[in-house]
């Protein structure tokens, strides 16, 4: 129980350790009436992950919890201070990168639907429809994965009436920068009026398609570099807690030494996964109409 304690006062302080390093402008730490940066990116990505309806600090909660549950069992376990503390970092940033590689997976999924949602704007507009209701018909009409979003979109316009405050609550609960180019063309098209934008939108939707197409094919084939990365950061920490199970490797871990090859190979096992990721992924494009 004392050991059980002790890595879970661990894993909390680690977990306390990270926030305020990586995310600096939290409101757990600052008194700025501002939004923090980070808060804006990660209620982004969770919203394009399908878990917009979570709270931030409700998140960064569960990551507490994580941290403090698991370096408490690490070090109830083998009793490696290090060890804990290094399994309260990876627990306390795990939430983060299972929100954040599921939101790569939606976008790369939905970046294949919008070029046939620009289509569908495209007949509707030609055929007379009003610009409000071509984007509220998507919500019957539209991609099977996109229709809960716009459906939402159709009965906030609806009930406010207003185009522009509808398109903006829309853009916010999609989170991806392709659909913030569209909406932002609507809500242009919208304010200045003009006959062009059939064939505005038209050329957005071949872009969007050739750019989606480029980046599957560049996917594909680089897929290969990432599996390789991760086997090759899991096989060593695999090795070390087999290893860490034996009492004497218990002791020598512990020991200063000890301490600093695990921190070491913490520190390599980071920058060598980060550096094979960036080889083998795309820049993901920016959010520039927020």
């Amino acid at each position: 129980m004392i050991a059980l304690g002790f890595g879970t006062i661990l894993g909390i302080g680690a977990a306390l350790i990270v926030i305020a390093v990586v995310f600096p402008d939290t409101v757990l730490f600052t008194r700025r009436a501002a939004q923090p940066v980070f808060a804006d990116e990660l209620r982004s990505r969770l919203a394009l992950a399908g878990m917009g309806a979570v709270p931030v600090p409700a998140f960064l909660a569960v990551s507490f919890l994580m941290a403090a549950l698991v370096g408490g069992v690490v070090h109830a376990s083998f009793a490696i201070v290090v060890l804990s503390l290094l399994a309260g970092l990876g627990s306390a940033l795990a939430p983060a990168a299972i929100v954040t590689w599921r939101a790569h997976a939606m976008r790369r999924a939905h970046r294949m639907l919008w070029p046939d949602v620009v289509d569908h704007l495209v007949s509707s507009i030609r055929s007379g429809t009003a610009l409000p209701e071509a984007v509220a018909q998507l919500s019957e009409a539209g991609p099977d994965a996109l229709r809960s979003s716009f459906r939402s979109f159709a009965q906030d316009y609806r009930t406010s009436t207003s185009f522009t405050g509808a398109l903006d609550r829309l853009k916010g609960e999609l989170g991806d920068p392709v659909a913030d180019r569209i909406i932002e063309t609507l809500k242009m098209a919208r304010d200045v009026g003009g006959t062009e934008l059939p064939g505005v939108l038209r050329s957005l939707s071949a872009a969007i398609r050739e750019d989606s197409g480029i980046r599957s094919e560049v996917d594909a084939r680089q897929s290969w570099v990432r599996n390789a990365a991760k086997l090759g950061v899991a096989a060593p920490w695999l090795i070390l807690f087999l290893l860490a199970s034996r009492p004497e490797a218990a002791a020598a871990y512990n020991s200063p030494l000890g301490v600093t090859v695990i921190v070491a190979g913490a520190a390599v096992s980071v920058i060598a996964y980060r550096v094979m990721l960036a080889l083998g992924r795309l820049p993901e494009e920016r959010r520039w109409f927020r």
